[in-house]
């Protein structure tokens, strides 16, 4: 529980309509009014209206102003927020005013949560530009890796605020990532007049870590789903989640891009030949002690170098409340549970044989390119058909490493082989377990010489089967397939241990 910060409160009218604006950290310079959404700034005493804020995003968030807690060991109680925009998705910076009269941030970014306190900007920092996606740089005598490089604008905000940047007005906002598990933002906001970007330094959290209390009622968010009509066939389409940006109709399969909002005019991709997901959207089952819910899948096939032929695997996106959202991989290895990696591991060498983290080294499995070729469900940031990251996987026997990297973010996940019993039990589908049954991973022995023999004599039957099959067959079955694709086939190290994020760049 967050104890009385020791400065005293301040409150006067609101200039716009009258009623009471409190400011309770003597850091907090802007504010906006509950009653009328003005936008007051504070000089000294007197309170002036400077504009009017645009109406909350409502983010199904969990937390709401007010709501308090601890960190490290000091109590906090959050007192405004800022809601972001950028080309992928959004995010919410909620400000915190901690029990000694200091502030800090809570990141809360789909469901991942960061906290950050500011940190002071050394004399000269590079440009955004300067900074490059999967690359390194030093700030303060520490190495950091580019996690992202966003434009961002604000599109609402609420309670009090330290800095206010001008609505919609783009700046730039750099997310760096350390193997430690440090997170560091510089932010080109351009409210700073000129002066050096602001930082702001944390670590990942989770809800139940910083003891929360004062949280949204659940009883108190039962909207009903947001409805309109596809635009391609005119059918209902209901999306469940507010931070939705992408959704498919279940009519005629069309991917419709929300991220301008349903109101909006709505672009579509039209998807033929689906692939139908072994697990069925909405389902919901128990995975490593978390409750999750299946809210989108998407099929994706990838590409080595210089090979001609593509392997293919299967993502379901889940999404639990507190715990926000992970990927349930199905790929020809078998399957594995995944989340976004708030640190950044550190490639061994150039070539990037190898990774490193958090103590553990991972050797390079597998490098690809990977496209995504067919989306079913909602999904959190902008999905297209035919979207594009290059891959990089690695492995230490059951746990994984994966690298997605787009030109403006690059997603490390982590996580660990599950057995496909388990997935077909935590899902109730015990009747269909036969059907999860996938080629077991064990962890490779340069030196167990009977194992070595024993795979390749398996590889070169597998590739002899292809062979003869490609010639006489060119059929498909689109339940597990993407059968537009003529160059599918198998591949005996197959599939990806990651799912791309899209939005996970952020804090």
């Amino acid at each position: 529980m967050a104890t009385e910060a020791p400065q005293r409160s301040y409150r006067a009218p609101c200039p716009g309509c009258g009623a009471p604006v409190a400011f309770r950290s003597a850091q907090s310079t802007h504010a906006v009014c509950a009653y009328c959404q003005s936008t007051v700034v504070r000089d000294g005493e007197t309170l002036s209206r400077i504009g009017k804020m645009a109406e909350l995003f409502d983010d199904h968030s969990p937390m709401q102003l007010l709501a308090s807690g601890s960190w490290n060991g000091q109590g906090f109680t959050l007192i405004g927020r800022l809601q972001y925009k950028y080309r992928e998705g959004t995010w919410t910076e909620w400000h915190a005013l901690l029990s000694d009269g200091t502030s800090a941030w809570l990141s809360d970014d789909n469901g991942a949560y960061v906290f950050t306190r500011p940190l002071n900007s050394p004399r000269e920092l590079p440009t955004a530009e300067r900074f490059r996606v999967g690359g390194t740089t030093a700030i303060n005598g520490k190495t950091f890796s580019v996690a992202s490089n966003e434009t961002v604008s604000l599109i609402s905000a609420q309670g009090e605020l330290p800095h206010l940047p001008t609505l919609g007005q783009e700046f730039a906002v750099v997310d760096l990532r350390s193997a430690e598990g440090d997170v560091l933002s510089v932010d080109y906001g351009p409210t700073l007049c000129g002066g050096p970007p602001a930082l702001s330094m944390g670590r990942s959290v989770l809800l139940e870590d910083l003891k929360l209390s004062g949280l949204r009622d659940e009883s108190a968010k039962e909207e009903k789903g947001q409805e309109f009509s596809c635009p391609n066939c005119g059918a209902a389409v209901t999306v469940t989640l507010a931070s939705t940006k992408s959704i498919t109709c279940a009519s005629c399969h069309s991917l419709i891009d929300l991220s301008q909002g349903v109101g909006a005019q709505l672009a579509h991709a039209i998807q033929d030949e689906p692939v139908a997901p072994l697990i069925p959207l909405g389902s919901q089952g128990t995975l490593q002690g978390v409750n999750w819910q299946v809210v989108g899948f998407q099929n994706r096939l990838g590409t080595e170098a210089g090979d001609d032929e593509s392997f293919g695997w299967n993502e379901y996106l889940l999404f639990n409340q507190k715990r926000g959202f992970c990927f349930l991989v199905d790929s020809q290895q078998g399957w594995s549970l995944v989340k976004p990696a708030t640190g950044a591991p550190v490639m061994a060498d150039s070539k990037g044989q190898s990774a490193s983290y958090l103590g553990t080294s991972y050797a390079l499995k597998d490098s690809y390119r990977a496209q995504t070729t067919y989306v079913a469900g909602e999904f959190y940031w902008r999905v297209e058909r035919g979207q594009i990251t290059q891959n990089r996987d690695f492995a230490n026997g059951a746990n994984l490493l994966s690298l997605e990297q787009t030109p403006s973010e690059a997603v490390w996940s982590s996580g660990s082989m599950i057995d496909s019993s388990l997935v077909a039990n935590a899902f109730n589908l015990k009747s269909k377990v036969a059907d999860f049954g996938r080629a077991d991973v064990a962890p490779f022995s340069a030196d167990n010489s009977l194992r070595l023999r024993s795979i390749l004599i398996v590889l070169v039957l597998v590739l002899v089967l292809v062979a003869l099959l490609s010639r006489c067959s060119s059929s498909c079955d689109p339940a597990y397939e993407n059968c537009s694709s003529s160059s599918y086939g198998a591949r005996s190290s197959g599939g990806s241990y990651g799912g791309y994020s899209g939005g996970g760049g952020h804090k």
